[in-house]
């Protein structure tokens, strides 16, 4: 299995120990750890090498929150227009092909190895479209000036209600993870029309 991963940076994971009733409270309040974002990653690729598709997610909905609040605020910070330098792979229409999604990592490499531009419809459609929103969250998290993603005509409220994502959302999480996802959209820069 690859795993592009430092093990000795995922130590301080949280967990049901001791610690476990200061982290959920960190995660409520936005506050992310490193280690946290490595843990992550770690858990959405095995849940990608696993394959196999379950109801949950392996993400608690404080996680998601945290990952959606933090990347909001890099997606703030960072200006409209993204001027590039090649060489970047240029991704698009992922649309929950979370299996596409890793394999395209495997001929790729993993961040940061490649620089990534992801022209956006990461939800809808298929059936793993939060692994491959969060996967791709917290990539932009661990790496925000190798890592961009631009958003297509499926990160909308309206789309992703017609189209899977809002189901997909309240069936595996709840309708307020779904509300936390449209807020964090409505932060990314837009996909320019051809």
């Amino acid at each position: 299995m690859i795993n592009p991963i430092q093990t000795d940076a995922l130590t301080a994971a949280p967990g049901m120990e001791e610690g476990a009733v200061a982290t959920a409270q960190e995660m409520a309040m936005g506050k992310l750890k490193e280690s946290d974002v490595d843990d992550y990653i770690k858990r959405l690729l095995d849940a990608g090498y696993a394959g196999k598709s379950t109801k949950g997610v392996c993400l608690r909905n404080a996680e998601i929150s945290s990952i959606c609040s933090r990347v909001r605020e890099i997606f703030l910070d960072q200006p409209p227009l993204i001027e590039l330098e090649a060489p970047v792979k240029i991704v698009g229409d992922i649309h929950g092909q979370y299996s596409d999604l890793i394999r395209m990592f495997e001929m790729c490499g993993f961040p940061p190895s490649s620089n990534f531009l992801f022209l956006g419809d990461y939800v809808d459609r298929g059936k793993h479209s939060l692994e491959t929103i969060l996967l791709l969250m917290c990539y932009k998290i661990k790496f925000p000036e190798n890592f961009f993603l631009l958003r297509g005509n499926h990160e909308c409220a309206n789309v992703t209600r017609v189209y899977g994502f809002y189901d997909e959302c309240k069936r595996r999480c709840n309708v307020k993870i779904w509300k936390t996802f449209v807020d964090t959209f409505n932060c990314v820069s837009t996909t320019l029309p051809c």
